[in-house]
């Protein structure tokens, strides 16, 4: 596999340590910040634009202008606010709220990679510091996500500007990464080949096609039962963890390799399943056998969706079962009132969102039609629509755009500068900013969060 350049530490020992607010999701792994004065100069257009609406103003963070939108706060003037209260937002809601997600995302964060001209990257925080703008830290993970993001919204309502746009995206990682499409992340890699392989099959993103040749050979190369896994974290580690496997999994499933996938989630299940709550720990050590034990929501999200994945595959019950078990679990252990719970920043601001995805997944892909099927998908899509709910409730108003608060059930709080921007951990991990609110990563789980709720509302769920 070819190296690349990473923004990662090299000397980072070998092990996924995070530091999280919560046990559900943590602050884990790179670094984030970013100024959004920057992010709005260079974009190829609002998601108003993308839509074929009028564009919306430039965000700006002033308080004062800041507008809470839960009961008994100032209402915003978008149609998507008749829907907030007793009544259930219809799909059409749903779709507004995703653009607005969307477009904040534009406004605040993306950017031109280097002022290089057809180019576009998301800058990892708002407000951002000089090094942020510049790319100097840019989060290959993170940048993943956004083009899944990028995706979504393009399936949802396709327009020539978001495939201009997925297409900026795809060149810009290229070239930010420098020496090619891969790292000696694992778990970055998959990230990487989930999304692009969703932008080849759904929209035609031919740029795409040989990163996913590239990232395809190390996903599947890398497996290593002689060593008791399982894919490690990174080449050359002694860690395998879920956050490898599970995406890895998945990548791997919807590129043909079925049997691997399958190999994956039996490991999975058969190494990281807590036998005492049934929750997937984060990973073990091996040979040495020493398991670390922290639960984190995404884990859970990249499980529930290989097992999906695989039972539309294979057809075999233990799949089933074994959603069906995992679900109930972060039903009863990971939710309040149906809401996914706690929240994080850094690396940790997208693990909220990673579940719900998965989630989604269940809800319209998930086989069977005998009752314990059905309740699960419905069980999984009431979760995605009770967070969605909540996160928008609990949201700020900036400028007529969402700002997303890193914890879905409490009030969002708007970053005041580019002070406290998040931080390398020796792990390797990215801690949360001072206000978790300011980082991509937690900006990014609220957009996909909203388009999740839109493909469960449009599929009657």
């Amino acid at each position: 596999m070819s190296g690349a350049a990473s923004d990662r530490p090299e000397s980072a020992p070998d092990r996924h340590e995070a530091g999280a607010d919560t046990p559900t999701a943590a602050s884990d792994r790179r670094e984030a910040a970013s100024d959004r004065r920057g992010g709005a100069s260079d974009r190829l257009g609002t998601a108003s634009d993308l839509s074929g609406g009028a564009s919306k103003p430039e965000a700006v963070s002033d308080r004062r202008r800041s507008v809470p939108n839960r009961p008994g706060a100032l209402p915003d003037q978008s149609s998507s606010a008749r829907a907030r209260g007793w009544t259930e937002p219809t799909t059409q809601v749903w779709s507004e709220r995703a653009d607005m997600a969307e477009s904040a995302i534009a406004s605040r964060h993306l950017r031109a990679l280097w002022a290089c001209p057809g180019t576009e990257l998301g800058v990892v925080g708002w407000p951002a510091t000089k090094r942020e703008r510049g790319f100097a830290h840019w989060h290959y993970w993170w940048q993943a996500h956004l083009i899944d993001c990028a995706v979504d919204a393009a399936n949802r309502q396709p327009t020539p500007a978001r495939r201009k746009r997925l297409r900026a995206l795809t060149r810009s990682h290229r070239l930010r990464n420098l020496t090619g499409w891969t790292n000696r992340y694992y778990d970055d890699m998959a990230w990487l080949a989930i999304a692009l392989e969703r932008a080849v099959r759904t929209q035609r993103i031919t740029e795409a096609r040989g990163a996913l040749v590239a990232l395809e050979k190390p996903l599947y190369e890398g497996w290593a039962p002689e060593r008791g896994g399982g894919l490690p974290w990174r080449v050359g580690s002694d860690f395998f963890n879920t956050p490898a496997n599970g995406p890895a999994g998945i990548a791997l499933a919807r590129l043909g390799h079925h049997a691997r996938a399958q190999e994956m989630a039996d490991w999975l299940d058969g190494t990281l399943r807590d036998p005492r709550t049934g929750l997937i720990f984060d990973g073990i050590h091996l040979p040495s056998g020493e398991m670390e034990r922290a639960i984190f929501s995404y884990c859970q999200g990249v499980v529930l969706g290989l097992e999906t994945e695989v039972a539309m595959h294979t057809g075999e019950a233990r799949h089933l079962e074994r959603v069906h078990r995992l679900l109930t679990v972060v039903e009863g252990q990971l939710t309040t009132n149906g809401v996914v719970d706690g929240g994080g920043g850094g690396d940790g601001g997208l693990f909220n969102g990673i579940l719900v995805r998965n989630l989604a997944q269940v809800a319209l892909m998930l086989p069977g039609a005998d009752r314990e099927q059905r309740a699960d998908r419905r069980k999984a899509a009431a979760i995605v629509r009770a967070s969605a709910k909540a996160a928008w409730a609990n949201r700020l108003q900036v400028e007529g755009e969402p700002l997303f608060g890193h914890n879905w059930q409490k009030s969002a709080t708007l970053p005041g500068g580019s002070a406290g921007a998040g931080r390398f951990t020796e792990g390797g991990s990215v801690s949360a900013s001072r206000v978790p609110e300011r980082d991509l990563s937690v900006q990014l789980s609220g957009w996909l969060l909203m388009e999740s709720a839109y493909l469960v509302s449009a599929a009657g769920l």
